[in-house]
């Protein structure tokens, strides 16, 4: 299990430089990748090592050309929109973005994800879409029946990583399409 941290990105990516205006959906090289079959991975904190525990042939990257926007609305008393300001986040408010992601992983003795990475994995064993493989893996578990009683956002824990790295293994070696 790594982050493949001396790992190229995929070669599609390789055609494109410098910084882009656009969100990380909206990239054209991550549009391009999609129509391949890849997803990106989930950013929801739940799944945040994912793409350490994913079959390596499963899962690529690419830079992070994307920007993130902050967007500040102004209403007037009627909560009519007034005004809209889009500005991209400063990059101290990308790397508090990070930190939580980061304690989490630390949580379970994964090291930080690299920066500057967007990552890709593909469905593996007999699920056609991330959704449902994703669907799979929350079924497996019943920690997230108590968090949802508790109204507790879920967190990764050792055990679910444990259960997520074995079933991935397993479906991954089945052969499945």
């Amino acid at each position: 299990m790594s982050w493949d941290e001396d790992g190229t990105p995929h070669p599609l990516a390789l055609r494109r430089t410098g910084r882009s205006e656009l969100e990380p959906d909206r990239l054209p090289e991550m549009r391009e990748l999609e129509v391949l079959g890849w997803e990106p991975a989930p950013e929801d904190l739940r799944w945040v090592f994912l793409p350490y525990v994913w079959p390596p042939a499963d899962r690529t990257w690419i830079p992070d050309r994307s920007t993130h926007w902050a967007v500040d609305t102004t209403l007037d008393g009627h909560g009519h929109i007034t005004g809209v300001e889009c500005a991209p986040l400063p990059e101290p408010d990308l790397r508090d973005l990070d930190r939580e992601a980061d304690e989490a992983l630390a949580g379970l003795g994964i090291p930080p994800r690299p920066r500057g990475r967007l990552w890709l994995l593909r469905p593996v064993g007999r699920f056609t879409s991330l959704g449902a493989l994703l669907d799979h893996l929350d079924r497996l578990d019943h920690i997230d029946d108590l968090a949802d009683v508790r109204a507790v956002a879920p967190r990764p824990s050792a055990a679910f990583l444990a259960l997520v790295r074995a079933e991935l293994a397993g479906l991954a070696a089945s052969g499945e399409p």
